[in-house]
């Protein structure tokens, strides 16, 4: 048995400061070694164990434990939705469906930013909202690589988009989770959030032209950026105050891509933002065909479908049924939390057929057979995006292992600490809590379910509202999620540029550092003068029970009429051409 400590040298500085070597290691060996991302990973996991073996005192074997854990999750689901992603993205380009997808996008747009603000920003967002778990920067990243984009650059823009949304991901997961670890309200949660997160709704989309083009290429296309902006952060504010935290991401994305693309057709910026080798735009393009357009989207429809589908309660709650959870040995209820002083159950959740993963791979599967794929091509894309990301693998699962041993040693408990000892100034700095806790562990789901307690009651001590303290580690999550090991690592695969992630890190932590702080000042004012935007708190009500035949009843529905769908894909948009 082992009871997590969180000041084991007696002094919190001192303490916090062992706690934050593997981060500084894993940065130095990066981006100034310039070591490859899997040794990085790796070497950082390795040290995590040494610090909690030495200085926390944790038993060898539950550190070991801790940490293959951690890299196993880092193979499922973790592993599995890159891997899913990246076969249907693939698959897209081994069919030429790709090529057209590029001519409608093109059709729409020329100018490179508009280009990236409709797949990273508004697709990305829907992504980020039905699925996450890496999966809105698998695509985009993906889908700007095939539009011509230089790999590293279409990298750095793809994780710098996938910021905005990550609050409301996995329909509403990380808010679901604040709410369950704090006792309060998921909706009440929510309406916090409504007059936070559209700040970083409206930022985003002119932040990533200015980082194109500068402030003056932002005055040559600002109608569209206001478009964008306007009505991704609008519908997410008004959505998450008075319809909750499910749906705020899937709302206003589409909102966002439905008023971009209505907007695009009718206005035309002056200047066409274009790389210099970039093939000159021709002056009568190809007229694409509804029917051949509608067909090489086909398989991003029905992920749209299927992660629409995996995202239901009902079918959720069916599919679970086949679900196989097991306590992990040696380390389940051997570790004593040391807020609650309880044995902390580590079980293993082998959700094979509910995982998001399992509907991106469903989807790439009925794709083949949309687009009249065969079994040999199929198998053969699928190997190679195997290939593609093997060390991929490596670093996720190592970067998680070390999550893994900070988590359950308590050393990124120790920093969150740490930061809160800053007293009536905690709220300019609460939000880099969240930060640093998206980044140990790839998912504002996991900051939350770190740091969501000591949040609220760091808040709740200063005379602040414990809300407050929840938007702030929500909000610094988000912007945390660009610097996450995990995404970098998932940019990179699919970029084709493994063992460059230094260069990504370069890029997105100067750009993570400027948005968070400007969300920490506007904590700190809504703390202050903007205490009135505050909503008062309510507690979570009485849970009602569910008939599980009904629930089941309706998820088998949801399923029947998604195979009937993609039956109708299948006949009505064969292909005239079979693939090989």
């Amino acid at each position: 048995m082992y009871t997590q400590v969180f000041d084991p040298m007696g002094s919190l500085t001192l303490s916090a400061f062992i706690a934050f070597i593997p981060i500084v290691f894993f940065f130095v060996v990066l981006v100034v070694l310039k070591v490859k991302g899997y040794w990085a990973g790796l070497m950082t996991a390795v040290l995590a164990i040494i610090l909690a073996v030495l200085v926390y005192h944790m038993p060898v074997d539950l550190a070991v434990v801790s940490a293959i854990h951690g890299f196993v999750y880092g193979f499922f689901p973790i592993g599995w939705i890159v891997l899913a992603a990246t076969f249907l993205y693939n698959l897209t380009v081994e069919t030429g469906q790709f090529e057209v997808i590029k001519k409608s996008i093109s059709s729409i747009t020329d100018d490179r930013r508009l280009q990236v603000l409709l797949i990273c920003f508004c697709f990305g967002a829907f992504l980020e909202g039905a699925a996450g778990f890496g999966t809105p920067v698998a695509i985009t990243a993906a889908m700007l690589v095939g539009l011509g984009f230089r790999a590293r650059y279409a990298a750095c823009l793809a994780l710098l988009a996938n910021t905005a949304p990550v609050a409301f991901g996995g329909l509403g997961i990380p808010v679901l989770v604040a709410a369950q670890v704090t006792g309060l309200d998921g909706n009440t949660i929510a309406k916090m959030l409504a007059w936070v997160l559209p700040l970083i709704g409206i930022i985003i989309p002119f932040y990533i032209v200015i980082v194109m083009s500068g402030i003056k290429g932002v005055f040559e296309i600002l109608p569209a950026i206001c478009i964008c902006s306007a009505s991704f952060a609008i519908v997410l504010g008004v959505t998450c105050y008075y319809l909750g935290p499910v749906l705020p991401d899937i709302t206003a994305s589409i909102a966002c891509l439905v008023c971009m693309t209505l907007f695009l057709k009718v206005w035309k910026p002056a200047h066409i933002f274009r790389f210099d080798n970039d093939v000159p735009i021709e002056e009568h393009k190809e007229k694409l065909k509804t029917k051949d357009v509608i067909r090489a989207w086909s398989p991003f429809i029905i992920l749209i479908i299927m992660i629409a589908d995996w995202g239901i309660k009902s079918v959720l709650a069916l599919l679970n049924t086949v679900s196989v959870a097991f306590p992990v040995p040696i380390i389940h209820n051997a570790v004593i939390s040391g807020t609650t002083h309880q044995a902390i159950p580590m079980l293993f959740n082998f959700n094979w057929l509910s995982a998001a993963g399992t509907a991106i791979l469903l989807s790439a599967i009925i794709s083949c057979f949309v687009l009249r794929v065969s079994r040999n091509t199929a198998w053969t894309v699928f190997l190679n995006s195997c290939k593609q990301l093997k060390w991929t693998f490596v670093v996720i699962g190592s970067v998680l292992g070390y999550a893994y041993v900070g988590n359950n040693s308590g050393m990124i408990t120790t920093m969150g600490y740490f930061v809160a000892t800053s007293g009536a100034l905690f709220p300019l700095f609460a939000s880099i809590i969240g930060w640093i806790g998206t980044f140990v562990t790839g998912s504002d789901t996991s900051a939350n379910a770190l740091f969501g307690k000591l949040q609220t009651t760091a808040f709740e001590a200063i005379g602040s509202s414990g809300l407050l303290g929840l938007g702030a580690n929500l909000a610094g999550g988000g912007l945390g999620k660009m610097i996450s090991p995990q995404s970098i690592a998932i940019a990179a695969a699919v970029t084709n540029i493994v063992g460059q992630e230094g260069e990504l890190y370069k890029f997105s932590m100067k750009h993570s550092i400027i948005l968070l702080s400007i969300v920490s000042v506007y904590v700190y004012m809504i703390s202050g003068p903007l205490y009135f935007l505050i909503p008062s708190i309510s507690n979570t009500g009485t849970a009602t029970q569910v008939n599980s035949s009904a629930l089941y009843s309706t998820g088998a529905v949801f399923l029947i009429g998604t195979a009937i769908i993609c039956i109708i894909f299948s006949i009505i948009f064969k292909p005239v051409k079979q693939a090989n």
